[in-house]
């Protein structure tokens, strides 16, 4: 078990070293968005359902779909799991099943991962860790910004960015 440990902060320090994050402020934005609880293998059917409703309404989408995730599969059992998944627009729609609100402008700090959705999990732990020892403190659930297409981009070249928002101790 220490000879893992040990091999797990290796890697969070090399990620540390090679991954670009950057501190900025993102600006107010309007998003639709439906809450769910449970696995994450819900998440490409949220997805469409968010899509459907945006396109449905014929909203104009600012950005790129999200996720923020209120808990970790390392913390809670899958059916346990705390979770949105959003998208910017920009127009005037209706609440149903998709709610909208205002996410306030926010200071975070923020990297970009390459590869699969599955090793997100190490770059979060190295995020996590330079927030710790560069002066931060974590005041709000992650987010996630997917900004390739799964359908289109082959897993290896998928771009996730990865925010926490964050104010400096």
């Amino acid at each position: 078990m220490g000879k893992k440990f040990m091999i797990n902060d290796c890697i969070n320090i090399i990620l540390v070293l090679i991954m670009e994050i950057k501190e900025k402020m993102v600006e107010e934005t309007q998003v639709a968005y439906i809450s769910a609880k449970g696995p994450y293998d819900q998440l490409m059917e949220l997805f469409s359902e968010l899509v459907g409703f945006v396109m449905g309404k014929g909203l104009q989408m600012t950005g790129p779909p999200f996720g923020i995730y209120y808990n970790s599969p390392m913390e809670v059992p899958q059916e346990e799991l705390l979770f949105e998944v959003g998208m910017p627009f920009i127009g005037e729609a209706e609440e149903g099943r998709v709610k909208i609100k205002k996410i306030p402008a926010q200071n975070v700090l923020s990297t970009v991962h390459k590869g699969s959705y599955s090793g997100v999990s190490s770059v979060y732990m190295a995020l996590a860790e330079y927030t710790l020892k560069n002066g931060y403190e974590i005041v709000g659930p992650p987010m996630e910004i997917y900004l390739s297409n799964p359908s289109e981009v082959a897993e290896e070249d998928l771009l996730t960015e990865i925010r926490f928002p964050v104010v400096k101790k």
